[in-house]
């Protein structure tokens, strides 16, 4: 009796089989035997399913060859630890005289924007002021644009840097929260990750009738809600860089779940703030009006 593997076929069958993997299935195809694990570790079939996962890249090959093709896939699919930033000192000494942005935002699935951005971080002017990216500045609706619903974009925002070859996606892929700005009527569609103990947030405003793109940035906050620096952002992406990753299923899951433990500790941080700047003013009027009342009684008595 003949047994037969999967070994047996040809190798460019296999490789072209590979190829048709998602990630967690390719890693775990890679285990099964010596052979494959040869042919899963083919640069051109990470480099085939970078391209499928993050489109933009594709129009930007350098990008491969800053990050590897297997490394950029380790890097920025799975989430990073929550608290990177946090232990370490907030990614040592290093501060990433470049980042590149991979920006892709789908529409049920079907890529709607990809886009590359290059930030030159050394300068002064960017470390003193808040982190922000902008990914898309008041883009126009195309001629005959579809109408889309903001609720179903999602977003990933892979963030590079260069020098030392490493990646980290900031976004939770899918929105965490979908607002109304107040003013303008605009829809914000939010994306955001907790990375020690503040805020990447990655925010996409659609137009109010249309639904169509017209901004995405990424900007960072602290608990308290103010804008961290450019200095501190680097930091702490350095950090979560440098840091373990912990795929799994529930990746966008837990990414709203702790959204929503830091819009309450925000939230709770501003109410106890509230009570002390009462209890504060409450101690000053009553210092006051007892140093009134006693500049009244010592006239009256002289």
């Amino acid at each position: 009796m003949v047994v037969t593997t999967i070994e047996d076929l040809h190798a460019d069958v296999l490789v072209c089989a590979l190829r048709r993997l998602d990630g967690r299935s390719l890693a775990a195809a890679s285990c099964a035997t010596a052979g494959l694990r040869a042919l899963a570790e083919d640069p051109e079939t990470w480099r085939a399913l970078c391209l499928a996962e993050w489109p933009s890249v594709a129009g930007q090959p350098r990008l491969l060859s800053v990050v590897p093709a297997s490394r950029l896939f380790a890097d920025a699919f799975p989430f990073p630890r929550p608290d990177a930033g946090e232990l370490g000192g907030e990614g040592g000494g290093h501060l990433p005289p470049e980042l590149i942005s991979a920006v892709d935002v789908y529409y049920r699935g079907a890529p709607l924007l990809c886009r590359v951005v290059e930030t030159p971080t050394s300068s002064s002017w960017f470390l003193g002021s808040p982190f922000r990216v902008e990914a898309v500045d008041c883009r126009k609706p195309a001629a005959g644009e579809t109408v889309l619903s903001p609720a179903e974009l999602e977003l990933s925002w892979v963030v590079m840097d260069p020098a030392r070859g490493r990646a980290v996606n900031v976004s939770s892929r899918r929105a965490v929260a979908v607002d109304r700005h107040w003013y303008t009527g605009e829809t914000l569609v939010r994306f955001a990750v907790v990375l020690g103990g503040c805020k990447f947030e990655s925010t996409v405003t659609c137009s109010e009738w249309t639904g169509h793109v017209r901004e995405v940035f990424l900007a960072v906050q602290d608990a308290d809600g103010a804008a961290v620096s450019g200095e501190r952002s680097l930091r702490l992406l350095a950090a979560a860089m440098e840091e373990q990753r912990r795929g799994g299923e529930r990746e966008p899951e837990e990414a709203k779940r702790r959204y929503d433990e830091f819009v309450k500790r925000k939230k709770g941080r501003k109410e106890s703030k509230a009570r002390r700047e009462a209890l504060i003013d409450l101690c000053c009027s009553a210092a006051s009006a007892v140093a009134v009342l006693t500049f009244v009684a010592a006239v009256m008595l002289r």
